[in-house]
């Protein structure tokens, strides 16, 4: 068949002996390139034009919109497909271009039907602006609680969990990571603490129930503020946690905090505004006090996207992920010490892959509530960006932000020793949060 023998040397230019050895390409009438069947990933063309529309764009973001209409689709393990990524990043040259620029004209090029999307974000206000602001966090988290409780834990975190080791249930890491955020905070009984973008209320009712703070939470997205203010006034924890939706910069300025914290929020702020997020959050808080912020940031193989980027446009619009230096650099100029950091990304993997393989095992479930081009999107930006923090180009820091007293004093401790749980029994606490003693 020609358009057979088209694809076939498309992709023996373009990979040129590299493709990873557990990835198999299916072809539309079932032949498999190279021969030999499936493998952990098989990338699964649906039609003779599918290789066209993967690559015609020479884009991370068009490669993706063709996963998104199906015109592929990839069986197995999708975290594995991405080592095409790196496959290609090796071989491609000047001449290789050439060559496949010529080949890309040879294959077919049929017009296919309109299928579901998930169309990208208005960007009429400017960046960063309170209203963008909200349409960008809106346009993630409000997709549907439905949705993200098929497969987050029960606690709704939607962040990466502390894994004890690689065979520990997300319930249990999500609460040793709460638990872990408390111990580093050193959080006491009517502490009045601020959780900017608090999500579903997971660590504000944590640190309520526990550790009896007071805890006033805020995020921008409303299904979230509605989900955890239920939570909160189901809760039996006496009215200690407050839900606001409401943007961090409208705060009050006369509120003061005995601490501060931020997990996986400053990832919305942009590079470009990082020192007004400082200041406003050391503005809020108490001297002496402390501010932990966790957030997703530059890897030490950290590679940038060629062209549009797919994350920005169909996941995390106006998102932005600095270098560490960067970040710790603002803090620093705001007035804050840095006390500690700390690189959780082999956690963020861990969690990410529980994620994908719960969101896989509740398909149909999904569908219920999203369409198949929004439920790819989750598939692909969580199984993509498992492979990035695995391989380095990503990483998740805790850092441990300080605002000495007038004498100059921080009021921490000398050493780390009471963060940690006794090692009989980190990773081991029951979903309610009481430990195994």
């Amino acid at each position: 068949m020609p358009d057979t023998r088209a694809a076939v040397q498309f992709l023996d230019r373009l990979f040129a002996g590299t493709l990873p050895k557990n990835v198999a390409i299916q072809l539309w009438d079932g032949t498999f390139w190279p021969p030999g069947g499936p493998q952990a990933a098989t990338i699964v063309l649906k039609h003779p034009s599918a290789l066209h529309q993967m690559f015609s764009g020479g884009t991370e973001k068009a490669l993706a919109e063709a996963y998104l209409r199906d015109d592929f689709d990839v069986v197995g393990n999708m975290e594995d497909a991405f080592e095409i990524e790196d496959a290609l990043a090796g071989a491609m040259g000047v001449k290789q271009s050439i060559a496949l620029a010529f080949l890309l004209r040879r294959l077919p090029r049929m017009p296919r039907p309109a299928a579901d999307t998930r169309s990208p974000m208005g960007r009429d206000k400017p960046r960063h602006s309170i209203e963008r602001d909200r349409h960008a966090i809106s346009y993630h988290y409000d997709v549907s609680n439905d949705f993200y409780r098929l497969w987050l834990d029960r606690r709704m975190v939607y962040s990466c969990g502390y894994f004890e080791d690689a065979f520990c249930d997300l319930e249990s890491a999500q609460t040793a990571k709460l638990e872990y955020l408390c111990r580093k905070l050193r959080l006491k009984e009517n502490q009045e603490v601020l959780d900017i973008g608090c999500g579903w209320g997971g660590f504000a009712l944590y640190a309520a129930e526990h550790y009896g703070a007071n805890v006033t939470g805020v995020t921008l997205s409303r299904e979230q503020a509605d989900w955890a203010a239920a939570q909160a006034s189901a809760a039996p924890i006496g009215g200690r946690v407050r839900i606001r939706c409401q943007d961090y910069r409208a705060l009050a300025k006369n509120l003061c905090f005995d601490a501060v914290v931020s997990v996986g929020m400053s990832e919305h702020v942009g590079r470009e505004n990082l020192s007004e997020y400082f200041s406003s959050v050391w503005a809020l808080l108490k001297p002496g006090g402390v501010f932990m912020n966790h957030a997703i940031g530059e890897g030490c193989r950290y590679r940038p996207s060629r062209g549009p980027s797919f994350i920005d446009e169909y996941v995390f619009p106006d998102s932005d992920i600095p270098p560490i230096e960067s970040l710790l650099t603002s803090a620093a100029a705001s007035g804050f010490e840095v006390r500690d950091v700390e690189n959780l990304r082999e956690h963020y993997a861990l969690t990410l892959r529980h994620w994908v393989r719960r969101l896989e095992g509740c398909h149909d479930e999904a569908l219920a509530v999203v369409n198949e081009a929004t439920f790819r999107v989750w598939r692909l930006y969580m199984a993509g960006s498992a492979h990035g923090f695995d391989r380095g180009r990503l990483a998740v820091y805790q850092a441990l932000l300080a605002k000495p007293d007038d004498a100059g004093r921080s009021h921490l401790p000398l050493t780390r020793k009471g963060w940690y749980l006794p090692e009989t029994t980190v990773g081991q606490l029951r979903p309610g949060g009481e430990t195994i003693v």
